[in-house]
This record gives structure tokens, sequence and C-alpha cells, in this order.
């Protein structure tokens, strides 16, 4: 409904932006009318193009008044505020004072028939209030304009002060041109319309004063938003919701380089990944240059059992932007975390960071490069990682067990692991299947849909749901960063996992790996965790007394950005390091309710945390406990979400469409007392995204 209605305004603003340009071009030139025939034939023209401008009018203050019956105050307090006076007091004086004036000349000028045009009628069509509101309407709709491509969120009056502004200065010019025109229509010649050559060179100076003015503003917002060359992420505005301020006391602070995993003992299981370049050739003559992991795509399937002291060494061959590895949603100490320029420095070529940490949680979770993510990730730096439960007779005992991460390669488009069409499996029928599935591609939500059995989601975000049961026509959307596990037992016929609805991409398991592709459902329904699965006790509820509350806006805007203009994706309408973190204690209880007030979805994953979801768009989480770190969060769409505070140090909060996070939608979860010694900016070598 949200995208319905914003595409509604979007139309009915540009509409109205246009018609009222038209609209007002033509009650500027009755004046010109020539005759007195041709005045009243333009005349009554003129009045219809009210009846036009109703029309988006109307689409406008619909769309706003319907978000404000159905919707939280955040996506429409703007709309009702702003656009609905924009639209609607620009219309009601067309039809107030505009109309009458043209309705009267339309009648005078009905039966008379006079070339040139009587002084009288020369000044009944020059009259400003004959001719404003028609420019008055123009003038409003490009305003709203404006404010849905830099929407005031938050509703402060300075955001919006220097366009009002602007747009009453340009009511005033307009309304002064129109008076200067209406005294020239009562003297006894005709006044002339404009020459050819006159118009041509006013026009000229006009532009050539706007493009001057446009390109200062551009060269002022340009170097104004460019990010310091060295910077703290511990250097940005403090939002403390509504709890305690916090402070930081040098004598009592603690670097979070001290937050590591344990170092007194022999890790259990040690890896080495080494970040080297390789040239693949993943389709045949498509050869493209991959970063990779130990020369794998994806890098090598890391699995340990919960509880082992886990130690992984970073060693970067020759990727010169540099490498770490983050461990996406597994709740690591924070200097393990493997954010450059937060949590370490960036490893770079000839170098080597070591990782420790003990794999508290059992799940479904993956690791990537968190130094220039976005290019890192699309080229290859990231693989699974799974942790097993502690004893052979817990969950999963048993079970065939096959990893399905999805990601589109250069050349290859979207594969599943470094393979594109089908993948076939020999499984004993009546053998415990678990499929988990991991989307790493960078601004997709994939769909995955399974037939030939029934089966259950047995977890969400690396963390068990409690009592699944069974679905059958169901499909999976998995935001990017996510993971679902689905589980079933083998029957004797094949089961296929589709990738992207289709049946040219997939998983085939079969008692003996052949077989042809059942049928795809005609129809099926997206999965929805809302009320699936068996409630249980959590350490937070809805009902909880939290500490600290904080609200995430999320949106888009037109702005600059490190020195380039383009479309940016804000938080509370800002983009980093303006946009605000987040200052907890160790042991609150902390709700944040996130919106999404944009256009495109929004996957916003917390390093460090789960957070469980208490509510979506008001309707109560009531089936299992749904904990996830990477939440999908829709155009339209309000979560109410909480965790504990139990993980101290600073940990980064951003969308996981790594796209977006390179332009600025990022923040950060900062424990008080925590400190960091490292840097991010041009002159340091870090740069997380």
């Amino acid at each position: 409904m949200f995208t319905i209605l914003t595409g509604i305004a979007y139309a009915s603003v540009f509409f109205l932006l246009i018609l009222s340009w038209i609209a007002g071009s033509k009650a500027s030139k009755l004046l010109y009318g020539g005759s007195t025939e041709r005045l009243h034939r333009k005349t009554r023209k003129q009045i219809v193009w009210a009846a036009y401008l109703t029309v988006p009018a109307l689409g406008i203050a619909a769309a706003a008044l319907t978000m404000a019956a159905t919707m939280n105050s955040v996506f429409w307090e703007d709309r009702v505020l702003l656009h609905l006076p924009l639209a609607l007091i620009p219309l009601l004086s067309v039809w107030l004072l505009a109309v009458p004036r043209l309705t009267k000349l339309w009648r005078a000028t009905r039966s008379v028939s006079a070339a040139p045009l009587p002084a009288e009628f020369r000044r009944m069509a020059a009259h400003p209030l004959a001719v404003l509101p028609y420019r008055i309407s123009a003038i409003g709709a490009g305003t709203i304009l404006y404010f849905m491509f830099v929407p005031p969120v938050p509703f402060r009056l300075g955001p919006i002060l220097v366009p009002i502004l602007l747009a009453a200065a340009a009511v005033a010019a307009l309304g002064y041109a129109q008076e200067r025109r209406y005294s020239a229509a009562g003297g006894r010649d005709a006044p002339a319309s404009p020459l050819r050559r006159a118009r041509w060179l006013r026009a000229a100076g006009i532009s050539c004063v706007v493009i001057g003015a446009a390109a200062l503003i551009f060269i002022v917002g340009s170097r104004g938003s460019r990010l310091p060359a060295e910077m703290s992420m511990a250097d940005g505005p403090m939002d403390f919701g509504g709890g305690t301020e916090l402070v930081h006391d040098p004598r009592t602070d603690m670097s979070l380089a001290m937050l590591t995993g344990p170092r007194d003992r022999e890790p259990d299981r040690k890896f080495t990944l080494t970040a080297e370049k390789k040239t693949v050739e993943l389709s045949p003559g498509k050869p493209f240059e991959a970063w990779t992991f130990n020369g794998q795509l994806p890098g090598p399937e890391l699995r340990v059992k919960q509880g082992e002291l886990v130690e992984v060494t970073l060693v970067n061959r020759d990727i010169e932007e540099g490498a770490t590895v983050h461990w996406h949603g597994l709740d690591v100490p924070n200097a393990e975390d493997g954010v450059a320029g937060a949590t370490q420095e960036a490893v770079m070529p000839g170098q080597k960071h070591v990782y420790r940490f003990v794999a508290e949680q059992t799940g479904t979770f993956w690791y990537h490069s968190h130094q220039h993510s976005q290019e890192a990730v699309k080229k290859g730096l990231f693989g699974s990682l799974v942790v097993e439960p502690e004893n052979a007779e817990g969950s999963g005992a048993g079970e065939d067990d096959l990893i399905v991460m999805t990601h589109v390669w250069d050349g290859v488009g979207l594969a599943i692991g470094d393979r594109s069409g089908i993948q076939r499996k020999k499984v004993v029928p009546g053998t415990p299947v678990r499929l988990r599935l991991i989307n790493t591609q960078d601004w997709l939500r994939q769909d995955y849909t399974l037939t030939g059995t029934p089966f259950r989601v047995a977890a969400i975000d690396g963390t068990e749901l409690n009592e699944p049961r069974e679905l059958e026509d169901v499909r999976i959307e998995l935001t990017t960063g996510g993971r679902m596990d689905l589980t079933f037992l083998m029957p004797d016929a094949p089961v296929f996992l589709s990738v992207g609805r289709s049946g040219k991409l997939g998983v085939l398991l079969s008692r003996d790996g052949a077989g042809s592709v059942p049928d795809l459902p005609a129809k099926t329904t997206a999965f929805n965790p809302i009320d699936y699965g068996e409630p249980a006790d959590t350490a937070i509820t809805a009902s909880s007394d939290f500490d600290r509350e904080f609200e995430m806006v999320l949106d888009n805007k037109l702005a600059f950005y490190n020195g380039e203009f383009g479309s940016l994706y804000t938080i509370n309408g800002e983009v980093f390091p303006n946009t605000p973190m987040f200052m907890v204690q160790e042991g609150d209880l902390v709700k944040t309710t996130i919106i999404n007030r944009g256009a495109v979805d929004h996957p916003m994953h917390l390093h460090g945390h789960h957070m469980l979801v208490l509510s979506r768009n008001g309707e109560p989480s009531t089936g299992s406990p749904w904990y996830s770190d990477t939440l999908d969060v829709q155009p339209g769409e309000v979560y109410e979400v909480g965790f504990v505070a139990d993980n101290p140090g600073l940990w980064m909060d951003h969308c996981h469409n790594l796209t977006h996070a390179a332009v600025g939608m990022s923040m950060h979860l900062m424990y008080e007392g925590i400190t960091t010694p490292y840097k991010i900016g041009s002159e340091t070598g870090n740069h997380p995204e």
C-alpha cells in the first residue's frame, strides 16, 4: 500500500507541476489576446485548466490523507503539513480568486467583437488575481517535488525554512512582474507582446543567473560533503534513546582492542584464509579477475563445534585495497569483528591478522571482508561458516547437510556457489536433510522454492525456531546477507530447491542423483515468520521495561556525498558520519523502532547482537521467537525490535545492500566506556564500506 500511495503522490506532483506551468504560462498571455473574440475563447480554456489542476492536486491529498489514516506519523507528517498546503492552497486560490474573475471576463467578452482589445478587457485579463494563482500552483508543486527528493526527516523547522522562503520569494517576484503588466494594461494602446528577441534575451539572462547559482551550489555542496581524511568512527552525534546521558571518562575508558577472544590457550580449530587475486573462468570463454580466499569461489567452508576456540589467520597476498574477515551473524568479541577502521586496521598485502573467538552460537553464518566491502564481496571475498551443536546426539545429528550459497558472478550470472544450472546430489530416502540458504548478493532479494516434499523452516539468521510446523507451496524470500535453514525427511521421490522461481537453477536431491525436476507449484505464498512456530520464553518481550528506546527512520534523498551528487540512502535524514550513534550501557534493555519511508528495501545488519522482532507493522510477533541479525525492512514497513546490550564495543549497524552502505547508510551502536584506537579516511587506508 505504501509503495502504491507513494507512486500516486509522485505522479500527481509531476503532473501538477507540468499542468500548472502550462496553465500559468497561458494565463500570463491572456493580456495579448489580440481581439475580444479570441480573448473570449482563451478565457474559456483557461477556466477549464482549473479543472485539470484539480485532479493531480486531489491525488496528492488522497495519498497523504490515506497515509495519515492508516500509517505511522513518520510516513505522513511532512506530507500533511507541507505537501497538502502547497498543493491545496494554490488550488483554492485558482478556484476562489482566478476562476470568478475569468468567468466575469468570459461573460463580458461573449457578445462583443472588437480589435484591438478595449482597455477594460485588457485590465481584466491582466489582473494579478486572474493570473498569479495558476503560477503559484506551479511554485507549490515544484516545492513539493523538492521535499519529495529531499524529505525533511525528522520533521523540523530548519530543513523546511529555506525552501519555503525561496518559494515565497518566487511568488513575490511573479506578483511584482504581473502587477507591472496590470498597470501597463490600463493605457490607451494595447500593450504589445514582447518581441521574440527581447524574450530570448530575457530568458538567456535568467538562465545565466540560474546556471550560475546552480554551479555555485554544486561547488559548495560538493566541497562541503567531502569526508575527512582521517576520523574516528566514535566521533558521531550521540542518541541516548531517552535514557541517561553517557559520558566517556579517559581515566576509566577501555579500548575495544582489549575485547578479544581467549589468547591464553591452544585453539580447538585453526584455519588460514589467504586473500589473493585469481583469474577465474566459471563460464567457458568468460574469464574474470576474482578476489578469493585460498583461491576458491566462494571461500572455503568453515565448520566448527559450539564451544570450540577458533583461530583464523588472515593472510593478504596481493589485494592492494586491503582485506579483513567479518563473521556475519556470529556474535564474537568486538576486537574480532573484522571491520576496518572500527575494530582493526585493514590487512594490507604482505600482512596477516589473527582472529580468535569461542563459537558460542550454533547455526548458519558466513564471513566476508569488511574492507571496501561492496567491491570485496562482489568479487568473491566471502565464504560459509557453520557452527554445529556441541554433542553429536544433539540437533542436526545424522543429517545430510547442504549449504546453498547464492551469488551473482561476472560472466556467469546467478549461481549456487560457483556453478549455475542444476546441481544434483544423492540422498538416501528417510535421511533428515538440512538446506542452509545464504544470500550473499548485494541488493537482491532472492526467492527459494522447495518442491517434492513438505518442509520446515528450522532457523532464521543462525537461530533455531521453536516447534516449526510443516509447510507446502511456500516460497522463502531471503534478503541480502540473510540465512534460513530448511529441514525435511527425504522421500522416495526427487526433491528440488528452485532458486529465483525457475527450474533452470537449483538443487535436485534424489536416491541416485538422477531424475527429472518436479513441477514447481503454480502458486506460492511468501513465508511469514511473524506467527510461525510456537512461543517460548525470551530475555525480553514487547512489554519489557526498556532502558533505551531508539527510532531509526530509513529514507532516500538527493544530495552530495564525499564530493559526488546522487541518490543517497539516509538514516534519520542523515548519511555517515552524521548519522546518529546509539549509546548504551552494558546490561541495558534496548528497543528500536525501524521505519522505512524509502522506495527500496533495506536489510539492516546489526553487528555483535541478534535483534528479537517484537512486532511488524503493528502486528505482534506471536510465533516462535524470531531473532535476526539482518532484518529486511521493506518500503512502508515498521518493525519494533529489542535486544540486550550484552556485548560491549563499537558495533556497526548498516544496510547490507552494500551499495547503500557505500554512500553513507551506516551508523553505530556504542557502549559507554569503550573507545577505539583506529581511524578511517583516505589517509588511513581503512575503508569498511
